[in-house]
């Protein structure tokens, strides 16, 4: 045993064999890339579009909406109550859906938002206003394209959240067609557990033994696919929002 080295004597695939054994791992990833493009999507719209309406100081009832939301970040029905709610009600059971509704606006990405909107200044919505536009011309063509930092901060964190569910999977997903990415990775590795101790239990010998360190560093490899692509294209964006926050005043 010569433990980990830097440079290996050996290349094996035998750990993205077991991974790859089957299509599920292809059909999962389809699921998730649906799910967390068009839940990013669908966040992002409600989100902005919430931020910006309590951020408005002549809407009247902006701070009764905001209690409302903070108010959720505080307390929460509980478990048993949100799966009685998403199962029995609203009839989410393996339905690709259930990954998205019930998680459409985060009251931190909101809030986040939310206060960038505020430092944009009054006068260019007032001048808008002046000149016939309404409140979603305002938003879509004004506000959002002058927040494009805070849009890509939030909208990398509703990403890697939706890349890396599996607790919804557990509780709401039957369906072997709708497994995410992740729940299907703990599974496989769960399977191999098993497989290693019933292997121990049965006497085998130590070349039946599928190495467990190395199947976990293949998943690895396997779940970060494609959401590390995403970073490049937004760093431009986070670099762009700090330049601007250094030099604002």
């Amino acid at each position: 045993m010569t433990g980990f080295t830097l440079i290996p004597k050996q290349i094996s695939w035998f750990a993205y064999k077991i991974i790859f054994q089957d299509n599920a791992i292809f059909n999962a990833y389809q699921v998730t890339i649906l799910f967390t493009v068009l839940g990013t999507l669908l966040c992002m719209l409600l989100t902005s579009a919430m931020a910006y309406a309590i951020s408005v100081k002549t809407f009247t009832h902006r701070n009764k909406i905001a209690f409302f939301v903070y108010f959720t970040m505080l307390f929460n029905g509980g478990l048993v109550p949100t799966y009685l709610l998403t199962a029995k009600y609203l009839h989410l059971t393996d339905n690709i859906l259930v990954y998205i509704l019930p998680v459409l606006i985060n009251p931190f990405n909101m809030f986040l938002l939310r206060n960038f909107f505020k430092q944009i200044p009054d006068a260019l919505a007032e001048s808008a206003k002046m000149d016939g536009a309404n409140d979603i011309y305002i938003l879509f063509k004004i506000i959002l394209p002058l927040a494009k930092p805070a849009l890509a901060a939030i909208g990398l964190f509703y990403a890697l959240g939706f890349w890396n569910e599996w607790f919804t999977c557990t509780l709401y997903i039957n369906n072997k067609d709708l497994y995410s990415l992740q729940y299907l990775i703990i599974k496989v590795l769960r399977e191999v557990d098993f497989m290693n101790q019933m292997n121990q239990i049965q006497g085998l010998a130590a070349n039946y033994v599928v190495p467990t360190n190395t199947a976990k560093m293949a998943t690895a490899v396997v779940t970060v696919g494609p959401i590390i692509f995403v970073y490049p294209f937004t760093q431009k964006y986070f670099v762009k929002g700090l330049v601007v926050g250094a030099v604002k005043g």
